[in-house]
């Protein structure tokens, strides 16, 4: 226990330097290291999973051969946002406008000058009946919003897995297959990993963008909280091969169908448009209506990174012969 302790406490002060050598961790934060370096720990940690270095019962070791049923409380998202609309209409008809509309101005003039204190200000246009989108609209106003610039770890994954005492590695398997794939059709496979609507849980897509690179795919990441049309749009420009949804806060049901008619009505229908992948928290009983709704493969909790690669390379191969 001790010797662990050292090790944590070793470990620690190396990383704490690091960000003092940045200048601090307002710095830090500022060229992406802390963001990197989980990234980079999850990608690992993923890979060490899918080779069986490290054990997770139910996961990768002693798995039941049937799987059990679980009963999923579904949410009708429309319900939910048409709910919403009219809760914000009813605020909105019911408040002094003009009130708000004064002490929004006073926010911006706040964030503008730094005369007032901002949290003071913000909690009055609140109490007021102001909405959060309001209030985050006048902060923007002054300030710009934040724009992430996507990366992707390089390397994490494909060494981690090289570090198994495997006879064979999946690894080498599915990079082969990658070299086929590019060698027949002149370029690599390229993917678009796409994070729509409110999910903001991007640390699945992260480490499969990570692993689908080091594989030898093309891989596109794009912002969170995108439109399907947004989504689409990138698709094109960037003459993906498949478009790769994660979905980890039960969206699906709604986005996967919508991100498909903005396929068709962007031209794309059939063997013309990209493979649709859904990956992430997908209840199995959510499976037929994807599929329905045009979905081409659905990579559940506990794929590995390598067999949701293999099955997308496997699929465009199959595509590339019709």
């Amino acid at each position: 226990m001790e010797e662990l302790t050292n090790q944590l406490y070793i470990k620690a002060k190396e990383l704490i330097k690091e960000v003092e050598d940045c200048g601090g961790m307002t710095k830090a934060i500022e060229t992406g290291l802390p963001k990197r370096r989980i990234e980079e720990c999850a990608t690992k940690k993923q890979a060490r999973i899918d080779s069986g270095q490290e054990i997770i019962v139910g996961v990768n070791k002693y798995v039941t051969k049937e799987e059990a049923s679980y009963e999923v409380l579904k949410i009708d998202n429309t319900k939910v946002r048409n709910e919403q609309i009219d809760r914000l209409n009813k605020i909105k008809s019911e408040r002094d406008n003009s009130r708000v509309s004064t002490l929004l101005k006073r926010l911006e003039e706040a964030a503008k000058t730094g005369k007032e204190n901002l949290l003071a200000v913000a909690v009055e246009c609140a109490k007021a009946r102001a909405t959060v989108g309001e209030i985050s609209s006048a902060l923007e106003n002054i300030w710009g919003r934040y724009e992430a610039k996507p990366e992707i770890v390089s390397g994490a994954y494909s060494s981690t897995w090289k570090q198994a005492d495997l006879e064979k590695l999946d690894t080498d398997r599915v990079e082969k297959k990658v070299k086929e794939f590019a060698a027949k059709n002149g370029r690599n496979p390229r993917i678009l990993v796409a994070k729509m609507g409110q999910d903001g849980h991007d640390r699945g897509a992260k480490v499969i963008s990570s692993g689908f690179a080091d594989l030898g795919f093309d891989v596109d990441v794009g912002p969170l909280f995108q439109t399907p049309k947004e989504v689409v749009r990138e698709a094109v420009d960037n003459d993906v091969h498949v478009i790769g949804v994660s979905s980890q806060a039960a969206g699906h049901r709604t986005l996967v169908p919508a991100l498909i008619k903005e396929l068709e009505n962007a031209g794309l229908k059939g063997q013309d448009r990209p493979v649709i992948v859904v990956g992430g928290v997908i209840p199995r009983e959510d499976y037929q209506e994807l599929y329905e709704a045009g979905v081409d493969l659905i990579f559940g909790p506990g794929t590995k990174v390598t067999d949701a690669a293999e099955g997308c390379v496997d699929l465009l191969m199959k595509r590339a012969k019709h």
